[in-house]
């Protein structure tokens, strides 16, 4: 039953101790509240019931009771860090059960083989046991020694072989009622999905795990150590790091197991180095080597000392002894038969590289390159990385190309397995390192043709394919419905000055909810999207239009100018010293938004000027006087473009990609579309452009006051021709999906706009921060504009600073003027700055906002 209902198993042993039961009745109840505790609570009153229960069963002269309690001490003492007590248990079991109980012990034995990371062993163990089970028609421990298999398999690369048993094993689960191991079997098959490649399979799986965890009440660390890893496959680092250490003070608060801290440390090293805090990293790893040396689990002792080299290669620290070390520990991998291997090989040959070491450096590349051929998605590519390495120490440039373009290709095909838009941009950072190299390569043989080829490759890619419709849900919809009205509550509160933190903790545990179903959803579209065509480009763009396209190679801004049938390449300035300048343009608008900031205006000036240099340097005078497109990296999304000088006259967009741009030039608008004007609750000037509009439209769909409601807001927007929208927004840094524009019943988020048959062909956002995106992945934007963009989308105009409310009224008047003469939304943007007045307050207004796509 303690595996069956944990809860009303404790409780009945408990009750039993009470009446005065027999030694045998006794050794029964104590050694289940010691299974309990070992698994559920505190390892010490695990210890001290399971030795009562021994003594119980000497009492009861009862050889299999006791060989059975002698087990279940065994995997306890294991989990306490003191390996050799517990080996020694397990060999006094095997000696005093017989048949069915031996095979039972031997069961518990795989399972701390296992742990201890000795799978061949575990394999022995579990062979001998199996056929006992069976011809004893015991269900219930055959089904745990199949789901030990196949976890055992898995631990060993063989996924195939796990899903068989993982299949089998469910199969006699549904045959019983043992709930917590019905969870522990639905959480495998998320392991198994992952180690298959299927990201969004495994965290569906995980998740319905946890639910069943959670309806037993018991804790769910194994469970929190498998998310981190799908987490971290996902490119959600900072989540499998956060959720790595809430375990670890979960499990630190009940005294928990010394073997699942020891995991969960190893968890927490793995995601700190990615989320960029390496320092972090080599202490969480340092202290998992030591538990895990503690007790004697050289397998996982072996995996902390791989990621502790890389933590502290992360960290700057290249010598000759981290790469004699994790080539050593490349070894020890290897012959355990881990998946990882390659990858410290890999790490062994990177740190050689550095070093200037090419001959080490060859040799254990060669090792790495090997996984390129076969097994799941992220070891190919460390086969393939490994390979262009190698190909870059040999100096041949098309052996770095043809690795770095056959290492993408694998990366694009996972990433489309992925439904999220979030997970397909968080995913390309796994490819940061091929596309970097092939740029370099580019960089000194290809010329900017070929330059402008890679830097285009895993760039905005999330863009580049619809992302999938998430489904028909009724408890996603549900739950976007009840997120809606109690954010609309907090902000009601808040403007009230009414304390909130109840309404913000149900608002954040909604928006997981929300965040976990979305990334269930699987990838529907084959193939990795469409490939980028210079000759097209150049083609559209035409003698007139310039793409102004920014590479980034070692910290320094390379500009490609596209346009008049050929790509030239420039040199600028660094990136850091852009990223700098650029944040005190944006705070010089914070400022100018207000009046009275006249004083301002020079200093912003000023930095434009120092940002052209930095971000065009000698490209700007050569850009004529047409039109011109920039594709900035993401690092630079937040430069207000028409600050700087070269730029501030002319038509001027900005696109994620010159791929998306090309797109967004070849959408055709809806034959039949509609305008739709929506006026949000609570702006200053109550959205005063909107009136006017609507009489100067005459036929448009107008949505204020209480009709601005989500659903027939996203209802009128499907496969509208224009949408103009007057409401506040609010952008998401720490959940960019979550960025919102506030409407009349509580916020419409970026989820709500993927389930757009087709977004609005046009789409004007007039009000503050609206046009901010967060970088992730390798290149990739995610925010508002950008899940516009790939669902209709051929232009939008958005904003990227705070703004003064009435100085925008204007600037959409006159923009909106120029739209109905037939001009581009670039085109309109332009002339709608020219015809403001001259004070500070608008021309900062008019900088504040830019044109993006080609519409």
């Amino acid at each position: 039953m303690v595996f069956a209902d944990p809860g009303e198993a404790l409780t009945r042993a408990r009750a039993l101790l009470d009446a005065d039961p027999s030694p045998l009745d006794a050794s029964v109840a104590h050694q289940v509240i010691g299974i309990w505790q070992r698994d559920f609570g505190d390892l010490r009153l695990a210890l001290h019931h399971l030795r009562r229960a021994r003594e119980c069963a000497a009492r009861a002269d009862s050889a299999d009771r006791e060989a059975d309690v002698l087990a279940t001490l065994g995997v306890a003492l294991v989990h306490a860090g003191r390996t050799r007590e517990g080996l020694a248990a397990f060999e006094r079991g095997v000696a005093r059960g017989g048949g069915h109980t031996r095979a039972r012990v031997l069961y518990r034995r795989a399972y701390v083989w296992w742990v201890l990371g000795h799978h061949r062993e575990a394999l022995e163990d579990v062979r001998r046991a199996v056929p006992v089970l069976r011809q004893a028609d015991d269900v219930i421990w055959t089904a745990r020694a199949l789901t030990l298999r196949a976890t055992v398999h898995l631990a060993l690369g063989a996924v195939e072989r796990a899903e068989a048993d993982f299949t089998a094993a469910e199969a006699l689960w549904d045959t019983t009622g043992q709930e917590h191991d019905k969870a522990d079997a639905v959480e495998s098959r998320g392991l198994a999905a992952f180690r298959s490649g299927d990201v969004p399979a495994a965290l569906r799986l995980l998740d319905e795990a946890e639910e069943r965890y959670a309806r037993l009440g018991t804790p769910t660390f194994m469970l929190n150590i498998r998310r981190c890893e799908v987490l971290m496959a996902a490119g959600l680092a900072p989540e499998a790091l956060a959720e790595a250490d809430a375990a670890i003070g979960k499990l630190d608060g009940i005294g928990g197991q010394s073997t699942r801290k020891a995991e969960l440390l190893l968890a927490a090293a793995r995601a700190a180095r990615p989320a960029g805090d390496p320092h972090t990293a080599i202490a969480r790893a340092a202290l998992a080597v030591r538990l895990f040396a503690g007790q004697r689990r050289t397998w996982w002792e072996t995996h902390a000392r791989l990621v502790l080299i890389e933590a502290r290669h992360a960290a700057g620290r290249g010598s000759g002894r981290l790469v004699a070390d994790a080539a050593a520990v490349a070894g020890k991998l290897a012959s355990f038969g881990a998946p990882a291997a390659p990858e410290a090989s890999l790490l062994a040959g990177r740190i050689a590289l550095g070093l200037g070491w090419t001959a080490d450096a060859e040799r254990h590349l060669a090792v790495a390159a090997r996984s390129r051929r076969s097994g799941p998605p992220l070891a190919r590519m460390t086969g393939w990385a490994a390979q262009a390495l190698r190909a870059q120490a040999a100096g041949s440039a098309r052996g770095v190309l043809e690795a770095c373009r056959r290492g993408l290709d694998v990366l694009d095909d996972h990433r489309m397995t992925l439904g999220a838009s979030e997970l397909r941009a968080r995913a390309t950072e796994q490819g940061a390192e091929l596309a970097a190299l092939a740029q370099r390569a580019s960089l000194v043989s290809g010329g900017p043709r070929r330059l402008l080829v890679w830097s285009e490759r895993l760039r905005a890619t999330v863009l580049s394919t619809p992302p999938t419709r998430p489904p028909a849900d009724p408890e996603l919809l549900s739950g976007m419905t009840a997120f809606r009205e109690i954010a609309s509550r907090a902000e009601a509160a808040r403007m009230e000055g009414r304390p909130v933190p109840a309404l913000e903790r149900e608002q954040r545990r909604l928006e997981r909810e929300i965040r976990s179903r979305t990334l269930h959803m699987r990838g529907e579209v084959p193939g990795g999207g469409h490939r980028f065509d210079v000759g097209r480009l150049l083609e559209r763009l035409g003698d007139e239009v310039l793409l102004v396209e920014l590479a980034v190679l070692d910290g320094r801004v390379q500009v490609l100018l596209c346009g008049r049938g050929r790509v030239r390449r420039f040199e600028a300035g660094l990136l850091a010293a852009a990223e700098t300048e650029a944040e005190h343009v944006q705070a010089g608008l914070r400022r100018l938004a207000h009046p009275g900031a006249e004083a301002r205006l020079p200093v912003v000036e000023a930095a434009g000027r120092r940002l052209e240099e930095l971000l065009l340097g000698p490209a700007a005078a050569h850009l004529g006087g047409g039109p011109v497109v920039i594709v900035p990296p993401g690092r630079l999304h937040r430069v207000p473009w028409a600050v700087l000088p070269s730029l501030r006259e002319r038509v001027l967009s900005v696109s994620p990609s010159a791929g998306s741009w090309l797109r967004a030039r070849e959408t055709v608008p809806p034959p039949d579309g509609c305008h739709v004007l929506v006026r949000g609750p609570g702006l200053a000037t109550g959205g005063a452009e909107v009136p006017e509009l609507a009489g100067r439209y005459g036929c448009a769909t107008v949505l204020e006051d209480d009709e601005a409601r989500v659903p027939r807001v996203l209802e009128e927007l499907d496969g509208a021709a224009l949408a103009h929208i007057a409401a506040h927004g609010t952008f998401r840094a720490d959940s960019p999906l979550f960025s919102s524009l506030r409407m009349a019943d509580g916020p419409i988020v970026v989820h709500d706009f993927e389930r757009l048959d087709r977004s609005p062909y046009r789409i004007i956002l007039s009000c503050c921060d609206t046009a901010r995106l967060a970088s992730v992945g390798a290149d990739e934007l995610l925010g508002l504009v950008t899940a516009l963009l790939p669902l209709g989308t051929a232009g939008v105009v958005a904003c990227s600073a705070p703004v003064n409310d009435a100085a925008v009224v204007p600037l959409m008047l006159a923009l909106h003027k120029g739209l109905d003469a037939g001009l581009s939304l670039a085109e309109a943007l332009r002339d709608a700055r020219a015809a403001q007045p001259g004070d500070t307050l608008h021309q900062a207004t008019g900088w504040a906002f830019s044109a993006f796509g080609a519409a």
